[in-house]
């Protein structure tokens, strides 16, 4: 992460770099940094965990260590996997 300190509507997403628990990547919105006491380089979090369209699925409190969130520009695709094609089938022609 940079370092910029985070604030509401920061888009980041959350690895293992930042916590064990996070083995499979998630994209998060953060609602607030709560002020709780934590251990040196390690941070409380609000968020909202989002789906491959941007959609808040869930809110969580999150337990991470800063350096390893990763920031994601407001905008980007929030997934790497193409979009599926969808082609029309030809109603003239039999399915195979």
């Amino acid at each position: 992460m940079s370092t910029s300190p985070l604030k509401a509507g920061d888009l980041v997403q959350v690895t293992r770099a930042a916590s064990v628990q996070f083995v499979e990547p998630i994209m998060c919105r953060v609602i607030r940094v709560l002020d709780w006491i934590t251990y040196d380089r390690w941070m409380w979090l609000d968020v909202y965990q989002l789906d491959d369209r941007g959609d808040a699925v869930a809110r969580r409190s999150i337990f991470v260590q800063p350096a390893g969130l990763r920031a994601t520009p407001v905008g980007a695709r929030l997934t790497t996997a193409d979009p599926v094609s969808v082609i029309p089938h030809n109603q003239g022609e039999p399915a195979s």
